[in-house]
């Protein structure tokens, strides 16, 4: 029987590690704000591109670090990371229209 060398952490954490001990997963983007997470999830999902959303919130800090990091990262298995960064791409694009669409111009 194997040892599970991950004993006692919570699921995501357990995900995270499995992650990086196969070094199978790469970071495909990174995500401004939930909003835009929450559309990149979509797309990914209806590509069938398997993936994880790591955010950089930290409650503690009351988001201090986002404008260095960004809201989050995407992590996607290394053999989708082309076609995902160019989803992320797109959504990104459509999402800065969007913005600049209702308010005449970006930001």
């Amino acid at each position: 029987m194997t040892p599970n060398l991950f004993f006692g952490l919570g699921p995501i954490q357990y995900i995270m590690k499995a992650m990086e001990a196969t070094d199978q997963w790469v970071k495909a983007g990174t995500i401004e704000n939930r909003f835009e997470g929450d559309r990149i999830t979509q797309a990914l999902q209806e590509a069938g591109i398997p993936f994880l959303i790591k955010s950089f919130l930290d409650t503690a800090y009351d988001g201090l670090y986002i404008p260095q990091k960004g809201w989050g990262a995407v992590m996607v298995p290394e053999k989708n990371k082309e076609e995902a960064e160019r989803l992320i791409s797109e959504v990104k694009k459509t999402f800065v229209r969007e913005e600049k669409d209702e308010t005449g111009q970006r930001g």
